[in-house]
Parts: C-alpha cells; sequence; structure tokens
C-alpha cells in the first residue's frame, strides 16, 4: 500500500518550502522538522499582540508595542562596538530606535530621516528614555496590512528565527491538501471541531490568547486526530494479533483445585474475578493479548499461576517472563511448592544455565516434560523450543514493548499473552501504552494484610532511626535500608551504601547485610538468600530491592533521601514490607528544607496507599512521558495532544477506532480510505504495514 497522491507535496523535502534553504533544513531537524507536513504540527506556544498603540506613552514598558512614527535625526556611534541610534516621534512621545553592528548605510534605507514608518518591538526604559533595540518589524505605511495584529511565537531551536519559521510554516499550510473526513461526523458535529485544514490554519493564527489553550476547537481537533492515529494503531495490532489463529485452552479445573485446596488463604473476589476473565479469553479460538494490572500486594502472581495451570490443564505449556534473574529464581521457588501441589514439573531458565544442564532442560521442553517454564528474556533465544506454548506471562511490563510481545507470542504457534504490571497506571496512559490491550485490575489486596505505617523524619533525626531499628532486630524483626541513587555514577551510590552499612554495622554488629548494583550476580544472590533466610537482619541496598522481593519477615522499610526518589519508586520499595502478619512501618528519611514537589510527594505517599491515586498525583507532578519513563516504554511522543489535561479524548479516540474498525476490519470504505490518508500524515507506519499484511 503506498503513500496517497495528495500527500505527496507535504512529504516533499523541506528545501522546496520558502525561505528554506540546506542550512536552514539541517537546522529544522533538531525540532524534529523532516518534512513539510512535520511544520503544520509544530504550533505556536504563545503569540505577540501587535495592534497598533497611537503612542509609546500607552503602554507600560517593558512590553511589545507597534506604533507609526516620524523619523528624526541618525546618531551614528562614534567608536567601535558602541550602539547605533536612531530619534524617532510618534503621536506623543519621542524615543530612540538602538541597533548594535548594524551598517550605517543600510539603516539610512531602512529609516531615512523625515519619513513614516511603522515600527513593532520591545521597548524598554533606559536613563528614563525609551527605547526600542531592534525593532523586530520595520514597515512603510502603506505596507502595514503584512504585519500580523497577533503574531505567532513557535518554539525555536539554534540557528533559526521567528521570521524564517513563520515563513516556512505559512509555505507549508498553502500545501495542505483538502482531505477526506476521517473523524466520525456526529463526533465532529457535538464537539463544532472545524475540518482539519480549517483547524491548521486557526491553530497557526490565532487571533486572542483563547486560540492557544489546548481548550480550542481547533487545538482539540488537531489533537484528536493524533489520539485517532495513535489509538487505530493499536486496534489494528490488537485485531491483527487476535486475528491470529489462536488455539482455545478449556482448563479441565482438576491442577487448579488442587492448588486452591493447598493455599493457607482463599484468593479474594479481584483475583477470582481476574482469573475467569482471562481463562475466559484462553478459551476463545482467539489470541488474548490481556494487561493485569495490581497493586504491589495485590496477588498478581498466584492470578498468573492459576492461569498457567489452565494452559497445562488444556494439554499445552506455560512460560513466565521476568525482567530479572534474582526475580526469576523469587518466582520460582515461590511457585514450586504449588507446582509440587498440583503433581507438574516447573522449572528455570535463565542465562546462568550452561552446558549440558542447559542442553537437558531444553530436550525436556521440547518433549513437553516441562510443564511451566519460568525464565528471564534467555526465553527469547532461538535454541529454545516447546512442545506446545499455550499461554506466555511477561512480569513487570515496562521492560517489554509491543515488538517483544508478538516475538513471544510468534514461540508459540498461537500463544496467548498476560502481561503483568504492578504499576497502576492512569487511564489515559494505560490506554496510551497498552491501548492494543484487554485490562484485568486487581483492585483489592488479600486478608490479613495490615496497613502500613508511612512516617516523614528528617535526617537530623538519623541516631533515633538507628535506634528504632536496634530495638526492632532485637525482637526478632526484619528491615530494608535503602540508598539513594545519588547521582548518575553507580560509584557514587555504591560508595554512600557502603558507607552507611559500615555506619550500621558498627552500631549493631554482623547482623547487617549489603547489595547494590556494582557487585557480581551471585554475590548478590547470596546477600539476598541470607537476608530470606533471616541469616542477615537488616539489608542494607541501593534500589536492585524494588520489583518483587518477598520477605514476609521484614516489616520495615528506611528509605533514606526519599526526596529524590519518585512517587512510583516510593510505592514500589514501600510495597516490599507489609508483606507478613505484623504491622509494618515505612520511614521516609529527607533532608530538609524541602522543595515543594518533594514535600509534595512524600505527603502523597504518607497520606495513602491506593497505588492508582499515587499515579494519578504521580501524573499531575511529573507529566505523561516522565511517569512511563517515555525512552523504554515505547509511549508515543505527541505533537498537539496533552495526555495529562487531554484524557478524555483518549478513551472517545479508542472506542472510536475500534468501533471503525469492527465495521471496516481492512479500511476500504469511504470513511476507512480517509483513515488511511491520517495514518500516512502522522507516520503511523506500523499500522500501514498491518493493513497490508492484514
Amino acid at each position: 500500500m503506498s503513500r496517497p497522491e495528495i500527500l505527496f507535496p507535504l512529504f516533499a523535502e523541506l528545501e522546496t518550502l520558502d525561505g528554506v534553504g540546506p542550512k536552514t533544513a539541517q537546522v529544522l531537524a533538531a525540532l524534529g522538522v523532516a518534512r513539510p507536513k512535520d511544520l503544520l504540527f509544530l504550533l505556536p506556544h504563545a503569540a505577540v499582540d501587535r495592534s497598533r498603540k497611537a503612542s509609546v506613552r500607552d503602554v507600560v514598558p517593558p512590553c511589545t508595542v507597534t506604533v507609526e512614527v516620524e523619523v528624526g535625526g541618525h546618531l551614528p556611534p562614534r567608536q567601535k562596538g558602541r550602539p547605533y541610534r536612531i530619534w524617532v516621534r510618534d503621536a506623543a512621545l519621542e524615543f530612540q530606535l538602538v541597533f548594535f553592528h548594524a551598517r550605517g548605510d543600510y539603516l539610512q534605507k531602512l529609516l531615512p530621516t523625515g519619513a513614516r514608518r511603522l515600527v513593532s518591538g520591545k521597548v524598554e526604559l533606559f536613563d528614563n528614555i525609551a527605547q526600542m533595540v531592534h525593532p523586530e518589524h520595520v514597515l512603510a505605511p502603506e505596507d502595514a496590512a503584512e504585519l500580523p495584529l497577533f503574531e505567532p511565537v513557535y518554539p525555536l531551536t539554534a540557528g533559526v528565527t521567528q521570521r524564517q519559521l513563520a515563513k516556512a510554516v505559512g509555505s507549508a499550510l498553502a500545501r495542505a491538501p483538502l482531505v477526506p473526513e476521517w473523524i466520525d461526523p456526529n463526533l465532529i458535529a457535538r464537539e463544532g471541531w472545524p475540518d482539519w485544514r480549517k483547524a491548521l490554519g486557526e491553530a497557526h493564527a490565532p487571533q486572542d490568547q483563547a486560540a492557544l489553550a489546548f481548550t480550542h476547537p481547533a487545538r482539540q481537533r488537531l489533537a484528536y486526530d493524533e489520539l485517532f492515529a495513535h489509538q487505530l494503531t493499536l486496534a489494528l495490532a490488537r485485531a491483527h494479533l487476535r486475528r491470529g489463529q489462536g488455539v482455545a485452552s478449556r482448563g479441565t479445573d482438576a491442577l487448579r483445585r488442587k492448588v486452591l485446596a493447598h493455599l493457607p488463604y482463599a484468593p479474594t473476589t479481584a483475583q477470582t474475578r481476574a482469573v475467569a476473565e482471562i481463562t475466559q479469553d484462553m478459551a476463545q479460538p482467539l489470541r488474548m493479548n490481556r494487561l493485569l494490572q495490581g497493586d504491589v500486594g495485590s496477588g498478581k502472581t498466584l492470578v498468573a499461576f492459576l492461569a498457567l495451570l489452565t494452559a497445562v490443564e488444556a494439554g499445552g505449556q506455560g512460560v513466565l517472563m521476568a525482567p530479572t534473574e534474582i526475580l526469576a529464581r523469587q518466582h520460582r521457588e515461590g511457585l514450586l511448592p504449588l507446582a509440587e501441589s498440583a503433581g507438574i514439573r516447573l522449572e528455570i531458565l535463565t542465562g546462568r544455565d550452561k552446558g549440558a544442564e542447559r542442553a537437558a532442560k531444553l530436550a525436556a521442553l521440547a518433549d513437553g516434560r516441562i510443564h511451566i517454564l519460568v525464565g528471564t528474556h534467555a526465553v527469547f533465544q532461538k535454541d529454545v523450543h516447546f512442545q506446545d506454548l499455550r499461554l506466555a506471562v511477561v512480569d513487570e511490563q515496562h521492560r517489554f514493548g509491543v515488538a517483544q510481545r508478538m516475538e513471544l507470542g510468534a514461540k508459540g504457534q498461537a500463544a496467548d499473552v498476560l502481561v503483568m504490571t504492578a504499576t497502576p497506571i492512569p487511564r489515559s496512559l494505560a490506554l496510551a501504552s497498552y491501548g492494543d490491550m484487554d485490562v484485568s485490575v486487581l483492585d483489592e489486596k488479600p486478608a490479613g494484610r495490615q496497613p502500613i505505617k508511612t512516617v516523614m523524619i528528617s535526617a537530623a533525626r538519623m541516631d533515633e532511626v538507628v535506634g528504632h531499628l536496634a530495638r526492632a532486630v532485637a525482637e526478632g524483626r526484619q528491615a530494608y535500608w535503602v540508598c539513594p541513587l545519588v547521582e548518575e555514577s553507580e560509584l557514587v551510590d555504591y560508595a554512600s551504601a557502603v558507607e552507611r552499612f559500615e555506619t550500621l554495622r558498627a552500631a549493631m554488629g554482623d547482623v547487617v547485610g549489603l547489595v547494590h548494583g556494582q557487585m557480581p550476580v551471585a554475590e548478590k544472590d547470596a546477600a539476598m538468600a541470607r537476608f530470606v533466610a533471616g541469616e542477615t537482619k537488616i539489608l542494607v541496598a541501593t534500589t536492585v530491592i524494588e520489583v518483587g522481593v518477598n520477605v514476609p519477615n521484614a516489616s520495615i522499610m528506611v528509605i533514606e533521601r526519599a526526596e529524590i526518589f519518585g512517587l512510583a519508586q516510593l510505592h514500589q520499595l514501600r510495597g516490599r514490607v507489609g508483606r507478613g502478619a505484623v504491622q509494618s512501618t515505612c520511614l521516609l528519611v529527607y533532608q530538609p528544607p524541602l522543595s515543594e514537589a518533594g514535600e509534595r510527594r512524600l505527603k502523597v505517599i504518607r497520606d495513602t496507599e491506593d497505588g492508582f491515586r499515587i499515579s494519578e498525583e504521580d501524573l499531575a507532578i511529573r507529566g505523561a512521558g516522565d511517569l512511563i519513563g517515555t525512552a523504554q516504554s515505547g509511549l508515543p511522543r505527541f505533537r498537539v495532544a496533552d495526555l495529562e489535561r487531554q484524557s478524555g479524548l483518549m478513551a472517545v479516540a479508542q472506542s472510536d477506532a475500534r468501533a471503525l474498525l469492527a465495521v471496516d476490519p481492512d479500511l476500504t470504505s469511504p470513511r476507512g480510505n480517509a483513515a488511511r490518508v491520517l495514518l500516512w500524515l502522522l507516520d503511523q507506519d506500523r499500522a500501514i504495514k498491518l493493513i497490508s499484511v492484514g
């Protein structure tokens, strides 16, 4: 499928635009502008009021003003490096135009004495004389119409001026074709949005401040186009995955009943509901692509394991993938007793398996003797073959993008995919990153979990903290002490962790252990193992313990320099305690004085344990790209849309995209063809490939 012809002018070289030479084209690349169409979506973020005033007297400097003046005498500089000044007079006041490094002959031509000119620029007071340094516009009165009354201000980069950019944008706008409408007509009517070309025109030529706000109909429309194209891509990916003939995996319940009978507690309603949603999906002949979203400690692993048992009951195999080796080992230890109670074989495969041992595991996997495999990304390697992979569970979404989800699905003939994430994500962002998936949410904690008491404490009271720990250890409790990522350099973190380890060891003896990022994996595992076994009572760590570690006896979490951690990270760290029957405590040790944002973050953590509330707050404080870590999340970078403020539009875009594909899966109807134009326009190449292969 090739690019529609009406878009050709927008995909030409930048040098074909007015005022853009090879050098400017190179500079524009820094603004993410590679083709004329990119300029259409580079919207002004402010504007300058250039409406005419009678006199500079009517304004309060410093400010931008536009007045008609009569040019008076020129005062060329007496020595090199001094400015060139020209006296001018408006209707009520005499003031100076000031130029640096300007050629006198040029200024004589531009502003001849006795002539009338329209000047526009920033006026400031200097020694009680009003001055306009380097006017932005100097026009003959008869050319006044060339000056916009409200001039848009574009984001700039070194080497390009507002005027050059405005000229290039104008030239690109002139090429915007008449395109067929891709938005649902009812939605356009309901919202009162302009058509695409009109929206571009209005967004680039704001008439007042209101036209610059994200609430303006033209900007809403362009934001919606972006969100709609994105959701269309995700919906096509979802349809494509589901179209891949799945295998219906129907469980018999036999293995699950054994495991549930073995558990000392009953699953929560949320867990039972999630298992039902997942097994219902697995029983369909379509491929499952589901996200299991649950807060720290809401029992996702049990849900995933029950789903894996369904795959085994149906005669297939399952795989559980963790982002790190420590986590993979921990999953294995936690699940082994459950697998034994069900009488099935569960094995682990990591990068550490070598030689004969690895070969034996691969053989057992290929002929179906291993029912469930736990592993790291080593599972992706070419020589790993399953006899009949039905379900792949991926732990901690952030580290696997859409591409890896597809790759994993390809391992089985048509394996169902379940992704678990412990990071509650606000709905708008969940739609942005996982719009191609269906979602199950675990929104209650297992019975017997006590709330964690969270306290903010100043670093000045460090002695009290150490004293409190010593007493708790004497009572047989265990604690984590998390040291901050002081700088991006691991060596400094390592130094700070080692130093804290030494001071605690001096105070309490050899019950203190240490793990940090610089340690060899085997040592790290050994240190963790000693803590899990209760040989060490206090584990000093850099943030390696953030994800998934489970030590029920650990009931105290000290987070040093808590103010420099993000909300999601604080929430994850705190979730490492509160896993046993004792009341747990989390101490947020901060270095005063706290910044406003730092204090706001710590108070949010202190006041709530609800991960979804914390994530909404995090979104408000940090913004979308930051929250999911744009770089590795595959969260799209929107040019116009603002995820925080326009989250409502995202939900509309998702249902609109899915509705369009339901009636027109190949986008061949008139509106479907219009949508293809939009996908080309917004570089959604992935979607275009999916339509063409679909």
